[in-house]
């Protein structure tokens, strides 16, 4: 997996993505603390609204980015969004109101709207051998998961050491060197465009695009199935643990390690087993698994616990791991499939902001029955949603992966 990063370019593209991610990593722990400060006993509130301003951003920026990514020097594009998010970084520290913390939030979080749709419409033009874009996209996910393992206990130790506020001047140097080393890299130029119209239409195009491609409109589905059963996982862990396990914080962390264990690990084999599979077959199996693993919550938690029935959350927590994984890893390459390089920017900015929609979905969803219903009902409805969704996927998607169609003409004309 790791031979990908012989290429220069993707090089420092991964490095500007880890040091990127580590940096949100450690703003994500200070502002919990930040929250503390100013709002006291009101925190969760403060956290729960910023949460809410950042899918909000995400679903409505993205496609607008993505409209105005295509007429832009890539290069100039990731640059400026990173200084954007140090900038605003560097300033929550010195917040005074609840207010100006929401503003700077949604103003870091519609930079990372632009950067990460133009970034991940960059990757697949500087990696043309399907191969090695596929390394790319494991190497990417498991990116993501050592961040959400790792930053905490990184942030921990600092705060042993020096405020909280000082890891937001770390969240700044990992923005300021994300800029660094994309400005040090030779990006290729955009595809030519030959789309007309304003931002509006173009912002459109991206989502009309998976609207009308049976193979994007399967992975929106795919991406549904996948917010179904993460949902649970990051919304009602501590209540699984606490409240039905009466288990300790540190088993909190323990059952996030579980989740994030069996991504990694579906993102290690996944380059190999790529390689003599097509992503339908990985995809679809590990999409009906999910609704397999939330029937198991239900279960357990229907009873009274026992150790059994905690080991028996934990392999569940696994197992929604690695078919996330396995789902979300080869969606680079659906995209890629179903486009020409002209329009991956506008796909790939439609998938972000589409799939952060299915999380805008699920996330209340699994906090409102969580309070109302219990855990055995949260886990059964988002089962069914997530085996609605695999199964609109199956009946929806198309049953070989051909080459990439020219397909995207009549869009463009309508």
């Amino acid at each position: 997996m790791l031979s990908v990063l012989r290429n220069r370019t993707y090089r420092r593209l991964f490095t500007a993505q880890v040091v990127a991610l580590t940096g949100t990593g450690l703003a994500t722990v200070a502002l919990s603390l930040l929250a503390y400060d100013i709002a006291g006993e009101r925190a969760s509130a403060v956290l729960g609204t910023a949460l809410a301003i950042k899918m909000v951003a995400y679903v409505g920026i993205a496609p607008v980015s993505g409209a105005v990514a295509d007429r832009l020097p890539r290069r100039a594009l990731l640059v400026s969004t990173d200084l954007v998010r140090a900038g605003a970084a560097l300033a929550l520290p010195f917040v005074t109101e609840v207010w100006q913390i929401h503003a700077l939030i949604f103003l870091l979080q519609a930079a990372s709207a632009a950067f990460t749709p133009a970034f991940q419409a960059t990757v697949p033009q500087v990696l043309p051998d399907e191969r090695d874009y596929t390394r790319a996209l494991s190497l990417s996910r498991l990116a993501y998961d050592l961040e959400s393992l790792c930053s905490p206990a990184l942030a921990a130790g600092l705060l042993a050491l020096v405020s909280y506020g000082w890891l937001f001047a770390g969240t700044t140097l990992g923005f300021l060197a994300s800029a660094a080393l994309v400005l040090a890299s030779a990006l290729p130029r955009p595809a030519p465009v030959e789309r007309g119209g304003g931002v509006c239409a173009r912002a459109v195009f991206g989502v009309r695009l998976f609207w009308t491609t049976p193979r994007l409109r399967a992975l929106l589905a795919l991406d549904l199935a996948v917010a179904s059963a993460g949902a649970i996982v990051f919304v009602s862990t501590v209540v699984v643990v606490r409240d039905h396990f009466d288990r300790p914080a540190g088993a909190v962390s323990l059952a996030l390690a579980a989740y994030g264990a069996g991504s990694i690990g579906a993102a290690l084999a996944l380059p190999r087993l790529l390689r003599h599979v097509t992503d339908r077959a990985v995809m679809l199996p590990a999409a009906f698994a999910l609704p397999v693993a939330l029937a198991a919550v239900a279960a357990l938690t229907a009873g009274a616990p026992s150790t059994g029935s905690w080991a028996g959350v934990l392999a569940a927590w696994t197992a929604i791991g690695a078919a996330s994984s396995a789902v979300l890893t080869p969606g680079g390459r659906v995209v890629r499939r179903s486009v020409t390089d002209a329009d991956l920017p506008a796909a790939f900015a439609a998938r972000f902001s589409l799939s952060h929609a299915c999380w805008l979905l699920t996330y209340p969803l699994a906090g409102l029955l969580a309070a109302g219903a219990g855990l055995p009902v949260t886990a059964a409805v988002l089962g069914a949603l997530s085996l609605a969704a695999a199964t609109a996927a199956t009946a929806g998607g198309p049953a070989h992966d051909p080459a990439p169609p020219g397909r995207v003409h009549a869009l463009r004309q309508g």
